[in-house]
C-alpha cells in the first residue's frame, strides 16, 4: 500500500525518518506551518522558516522518493504576539502562492483569544480570495467548542466546506464536522491527541467518507510511521480494505489536490531518486554511496 501523511512536522525529524517512511510505503506528505517549541522573536525567522518548507524539506523528501508539499500560515499560538503577527501576515503572500503550497494552514484556535479570531478570519478571508483549501487546528482544551467555533467562523467568512479540512478530531467533534461537510483528520499522536486502537473504531462506527488519518509528527513524543502503522492495525481489527485505503491515502488525496498543486499522475508513479544531488551545496549524504533509481531506465 501506498500511504499519504497529510499533516507532519518535517522540520523537526531527522532524515532517518524520511528513510524509515519511505521504507513504510509513505508517498506523501504535507508539512503545515507551525510553531518551533519556543516563541519567535522577529518576522525575519519566519520567513527563513517559510523558505524552508518549500525548499530545503521538498528537496530532502524528494531524496527518498517522497512528494513533499506544504501548508503556509500563521499558526494560533504565535498569532498572540500581535505586532509580529501583523508583520507575519504581511509577508505572507509572497509564500502563501508558491508551487507545491496545497493549503492555508495551520490555522486556528489555541486559547479562542480575540487576537487568535483576527489572525483566523484574516487568513480564512486569504484563502477563500484565492480559492485555497484550509487546514485547521482545533484547541487541546475547549475542543468541542474551538472546533463548532471554528466551523462556524469559515462558514462567516465564505470557505466552502468542501475545503476545510478540521485537524485534531476526536469522539466528541467528529460528528459535527461531518455533518458541516468538511473533512475530518485524525492525529495519530501518543497519549494527548488520538490512538490507533481509538482511530478503528471511529472508521468502523461513521465509516471511511472524508475521514483523514494524519501523524502530527513533531519534536515531542511522536510517530512519523503512524499512518501505515494505523493502517495495519485497521486491517488486522477487519476494517475493510477500501476503508483503509481511503482514510490512508485517498481522502487526503482528494482534499488537498483541490489546491491544483499536486500532480496526480506523478504522484502514482515510481519516483525517481538521485542522492548525487545537492540543495544549495549541501546533500542529505555524509559519505555514503548515492542511491541513483531512475524507474523509467530500470
Amino acid at each position: 500500500m501506498m500511504f499519504f501523511d497529510p499533516h507532519i512536522h518535517m522540520s523537526s525529524r531527522t532524515t532517518d525518518d524520511y528513510q524509515a517512511m519511505a521504507a513504510a510505503g509513505i508517498r506523501a506528505v504535507i508539512e503545515p506551518a507551525f510553531w518551533m517549541g519556543q516563541p519567535r522573536t522577529n518576522v525575519g525567522s519566519f520567513i527563513d522558516y517559510f523558505s524552508s518548507l518549500v525548499g530545503w524539506e521538498k528537496f530532502r523528501a524528494s531524496q527518498f522518493g517522497i512528494a513533499h508539499y506544504c501548508a503556509m500560515g500563521l499558526n494560533s499560538k504565535e498569532a498572540n504576539d500581535e505586532g509580529l503577527a501583523r508583520e507575519v501576515l504581511d509577508i505572507l503572500p509572497q509564500f502563501a502562492l508558491k508551487e507545491s503550497v496545497v493549503a492555508i494552514g495551520e490555522i486556528g484556535y489555541d486559547e479562542i483569544t480575540p487576537a487568535e479570531d483576527f489572525a483566523y478570519q484574516w487568513q480564512l478571508k486569504f484563502a477563500c480570495d484565492h480559492d485555497m483549501v484550509v487546514m485547521v487546528h482545533t484547541p487541546h482544551r475547549d475542543k468541542k467548542n474551538g472546533v463548532l467555533r471554528s466551523l462556524d467562523v469559515a462558514a462567516e467568512m465564505g470557505v466552502p466546506m468542501h475545503k476545510v479540512v478540521i485537524d485534531h478530531n476526536n469522539e466528541e467533534t467528529v460528528r459535527a464536522v461531518l455533518d458541516r461537510g468538511a473533512w475530518a483528520a485524525f492525529t495519530i499522536y501518543p497519549n494527548t491527541k488520538m490512538g490507533s486502537e481509538r482511530m478503528v473504531e471511529i472508521v468502523r462506527e461513521y465509516g471511511p467518507e472524508r475521514i483523514i488519518v494524519d501523524s502530527s509528527a513533531d519534536w515531542g513524543v511522536s510517530d512519523p510511521l503512524s499512518v501505515p502503522k494505523t493502517a495495519k492495525l485497521m486491517l488486522e481489527r477487519g476494517i475493510d480494505p477500501e476503508a483503509v485505503r481511503l482514510t490512508t491515502w485517498q481522502n487526503a488525496l482528494d482534499a488537498y489536490a483541490q489546491s491544483g498543486q499536486i500532480d496526480i499522475e506523478q504522484l502514482l508513479a515510481a519516483p525517481a531518486i538521485d542522492q548525487r544531488a545537492l540543495f544549495s551545496d549541501n546533500s542529505v549524504l555524509r559519505g555514503q554511496a548515492p542511491l541513483v533509481l531512475d524507474p523509467v531506465k530500470n
